[in-house]
């Protein structure tokens, strides 16, 4: 299991550290060390991950309370993903993702949390079935494109944008193919998709067709029918290695 420890408010996380300006004595004591610690972290990832196959992410706020109707939603969301055959994988955090987890836990799906080294520590919610912990926020982030095939996006704040753009632009930069992002919850993200199409496309920042790489619904069937359209055991299509 990926190496795991508890921070003091006072400590730095690993990436802090990495980003940290350089000092004149980082490159000879400790950056080139720091690429080994990096590379060990995504061999270990990559090991504990290797027998996922058919897995959808599912991301949002971590702010988001058991009553809140997103919450309900996600639950029932990955509760359908997880009675057809999909994994569920999340940041293992509260709120959305822990929605997440626990609707596949409760229909017997796996349920994954790539789980983060934070400031502020973050514990696992009570429905991760299997966890896996990271130092380093770009190695998570290549584990939840490289195990999945879709993108949920619950409503959410900057981490939740973070993710929805990269895979994005990865898709657009085909980087990944046969991949579905689909926005859950037409109103919150109303506002978003309509000042892409009124500013980017309208601009010639990206081309008209590019808006095609996002899904946007409210109901969790939906989210079932889009990933099932994307996947390749249904339809006979690889995605690229």
């Amino acid at each position: 299991m990926p190496f795991r420890r508890s921070l003091k408010p006072t400590d730095q996380t690993a990436d802090e550290a990495l980003f940290r300006g350089p000092a004149p004595a980082d490159f000879r004591d400790t950056d080139p060390w720091r690429v080994h610690r990096v590379a060990g972290e995504f061999v270990e990832g990559f090991d504990a991950m290797a027998d996922v196959r058919r897995a959808v992410s599912i991301f949002g706020s971590a702010r988001v309370r058991e009553d809140d109707p997103w919450y309900q939603k996600a639950v029932e969301t990955s509760r359908q993903l997880g009675r057809a055959g999909y994994s569920i994988i999340t940041g293992g955090g509260p709120g959305i993702m822990e929605a997440g987890n626990r609707g596949a836990h409760e229909v017997g799906a796996p349920s994954i949390g790539l789980n983060i080294e934070l400031p502020h520590e973050q514990h696992v919610n009570p429905y991760v079935d299997f966890e896996v912990d990271f130092r380093y926020f770009f190695v998570r982030k290549t584990m939840f494109v490289k195990y999945s095939q879709a993108f949920v996006v619950f409503p959410g704040g900057f981490g939740t944008l973070d993710e929805l753009f990269e895979a994005v632009t990865l898709i657009q930069t085909g980087k990944v193919d046969r991949f579905a992002v689909i926005l859950m919850s037409v109103d919150y993200w109303a506002g978003l998709v309509r000042w892409l199409e009124s500013r980017l496309v309208a601009e010639g920042k990206i081309a008209k067709d590019d808006m095609r790489l996002l899904h946007i619904t409210d109901d969790p069937a939906h989210v079932l029918e889009i990933v099932r359209a994307c996947d390749p055991v249904e339809n006979g299509t690889t995605r690229n290695p």
